[in-house]
């Protein structure tokens, strides 16, 4: 009897570990769609003539928080200001 238990309980067991890995790789497969539509768009945007580096760093700064982002760019105007920069 305590056969058939263990059985059980390794059944139950590959079979939620085989959901885990399945539910993983269908979610790596959804990412490699969405990376490839963002290159679309980039391939489309520098199609139109925009700066793709510029429009990943805009990206980059709409996702930080704007009292951050604040004090990071009086810092670099103060610093610039003080290298003759500005």
């Amino acid at each position: 009897m305590n056969d058939v238990v263990s059985d059980a309980t390794y059944s139950v067991t590959a079979d939620e570990l085989r959901q885990f890995i399945e539910r993983y790789e269908h979610l790596e497969a959804e990412k490699k769609d969405i990376t490839d539509q963002q290159k679309e768009v980039m391939a489309e945007a520098k199609g139109r003539g925009y700066d793709t580096k510029v429009i990943r760093k805009v990206i980059a700064l709409r996702k930080r928080d704007k009292e951050d982002l604040a004090e990071e760019e009086a810092v670099l105007e103060m610093y610039k200001a003080a290298l003759g920069m500005a």
